[in-house]
């Protein structure tokens, strides 16, 4: 018979489950899958740069096993499957500098890949794989999400150039919202902080045809060629191993996402800017996105949250029900005010100011601090575009 409390817990897990559509922070195992397609001659030549990673990966914290896997039809598509602890070790190791020389003799012989990310929910097989799977960490229950995949962009430009950077990327044609028969663009939000740029985009279907289809559309290479001349990072357009590792490097992935109500006529969009210092970016973000699932009820002003984290940056993205004076700690993540001094320990404050580094060395922030902080980290927003019916 199910208990009263039973029965509440249960209905509390549900509401749960439909509110997060998107967390890396729950302690599942992950199964990493990337497809490839080799250049035809270049099977041999792709072999020996996987060998040759899968020595250096096997010493990577976090990764369990990996298998690779060649088509019995076509001897140009392979398949690599890695299994690890939990997503953070995967996601710090993948976004990181190591990573991007790590793969480059790979890249030299492919013609195409696509990744693509799973929690572990349930495995099936004999007593001994269900033994194994008792030790092992996997998703307690299906997470049901809203059919959008939220993504961001983000790099540097030189100093001194921002406000002509934003100019140009305030002004740009919106490219074709329709990528094709179940892909399409929803929403751009373009925000800067100094000289530091955060394009986050959300769109419903396939987020990779959805990015190659941008970046084939006229009015946004345009965009890219203006802006060239002003990045701290060279990039060649027209060279692809050029603009591989340039949009490798300014991938933003979003690392956990909550919606806890429907959005309003009033609802207002804002980034936050938390630069982590060297090291601390995950554990950032993870700190953000336990406050996130901690808050809930009719009294929070945040209707929705993303968190995006590359290495050290870490980008909160909301929509408020009210204005930014509704409750500056909560729109910082700081629902639970006894966690401010562990989020004021990781940011890299001086990349903030003096003023945040001020606030690093108060015994405790009153909510006046709160305001400073909010204000410190607030993102200018450059443009927000939604597609018609999105």
């Amino acid at each position: 018979m199910t208990t009263t409390s039973e029965r509440a817990v249960a209905s509390r897990m549900r509401q749960m489950s439909q509110r997060i559509s998107q967390s890396v922070f729950d302690g599942s195992r992950l199964r990493v899958v990337l497809l490839v397609d080799v250049h035809e001659g270049a099977q041999q030549q792709f072999l020996e740069a996987y060998e040759q990673l899968c020595n250096q990966v096997a010493s990577v914290p976090g990764h369990v096993s990996d298998q690779l896997c060649q088509s019995i039809e076509n001897p140009s598509q392979w398949l690599i499957t890695s299994e690890w602890e939990s997503a953070p070790p995967f996601l710090t190791w993948v976004n990181s500098e190591e990573h991007v020389r790590m793969v480059q003799p790979l890249h030299s012989c492919v013609r195409d890949t696509r990744s693509l990310r799973f929690h572990v929910v349930r495995e099936t097989g004999g007593p001994a794989a269900e033994a194994a799977s008792g030790a092992r960490r996997l998703q307690t229950a299906p997470r049901i999400g809203d059919g959008v995949i939220r993504h961001a962009l983000t790099f540097t430009v030189k100093p001194g150039s921002e406000e002509t950077v934003a100019k140009i990327l305030a002004d740009y044609a919106s490219p074709e919202p329709r990528v094709d028969d179940t892909t399409r663009l929803c929403r751009t939000s373009l925000f800067m902080h100094g000289n530091r740029v955060v394009r986050a985009i959300e769109v419903r279907g396939d987020l990779l045809a959805a990015l190659r289809h941008v970046a084939r559309q006229p009015e946004v290479r345009a965009v890219e060629e203006a802006i060239n001349p002003y990045l701290e990072q060279d990039r060649d357009l027209d060279d692809q191993e050029s603009a591989r590792v340039f949009f490798t490097r300014a991938a933003l992935p979003a690392v956990h996402h909550v919606t806890a109500g429907q959005e309003g006529a009033d609802t207002e969009r804002v980034a936050l800017y938390y630069p982590a210092l060297e090291g601390r970016g995950m554990r950032l973000a993870e700190l953000l996105a336990q406050q996130d699932a901690a808050a809930d009820g009719p009294d929070n002003p945040v209707l929705r949250s993303t968190i995006f984290q590359r290495d050290d940056v870490v980008v909160r993205l909301i929509d408020l029900r009210a204005g930014l004076g509704a409750d500056p700690a909560r729109m910082l993540g700081l629902g639970d005010h006894t966690r401010t001094a562990e989020l004021l320990e990781l940011l890299d404050t001086d990349a903030l100011g003096a003023d945040a580094s001020s606030l690093k060395k108060r015994a405790a922030l009153q909510e006046g601090d709160f305001a400073r902080l909010l204000t410190l980290t607030r993102m200018d927003l450059i443009t927000d575009r939604r597609a018609p019916a999105a």
